[in-house]
């Protein structure tokens, strides 16, 4: 069996510099393995990220953030307006400073709008951010679901991770309110 890849060997195994050593405990590899996913978080997290604006560059809109190209598909997500709130909720923004900034962005560019329903702050796709998001797809089909479909993983594969990758966000949401009242 491999060795594991972490990025913090430290968090893994304490003061232990090799993890395969016959005196680790159960626990000890737990945590490895958790340092191992961790790890791979990080590197999905930053590929995913330059893979957005990367994306959003050849469909046509260089420069935007990897936060306004969610915010954009979020909206345009069953062609319906969507709340602020909705929005926040939707990508686990906290702050939410950081989604109006995009949002303005946004709107001054000319691929959403937005409007109020009493108090609230509705923001809908127009027409160029519609077209946009198709480009988007085109080229996402093109480029990465064409590749993944011949050596990638199986549907039921990805289907399984996704459900793995929002559980652990539960409990990394968990142990941040937990650190939050240290």
């Amino acid at each position: 069996m491999a060795a594991p890849v972490l990025s913090s060997a430290h968090l893994a195994a304490g003061a232990s510099p090799g993890l395969s050593e016959a005196g680790l405990s159960e626990a000890r590899l737990s945590e490895a393995g958790l340092s191992e996913v961790e790890f791979g978080l990080i590197l999905a997290g930053h590929g995913f990220a330059r893979w957005l604006v990367r994306c959003m560059a050849a469909a046509g809109r260089p420069g935007m953030s990897a936060t306004e190209i969610l915010i954009l598909h979020t909206v345009r997500h069953r062609d319906r307006p969507k709340r602020l709130a909705d929005i926040l909720l939707v990508l686990d923004i906290e702050d939410s400073h950081i989604a109006t900034y995009a949002i303005r962005k946004l709107e001054e560019a000319g691929l959403v709008s937005t409007g109020r329903a009493g108090k609230e702050k509705l923001v809908s796709a127009t027409e160029d951010g519609a077209a946009l998001c198709a480009r988007y797809a085109e080229i996402r089909k093109q480029l990465l679901v064409r590749p993944l479909r011949t050596s990638g993983p199986e549907e039921a594969q990805l289907s399984e991770l996704a459900q793995l990758l929002r559980a652990l966000s539960g409990f990394y949401d968990q142990a941040s309110r937990a650190a939050a009242t240290l």
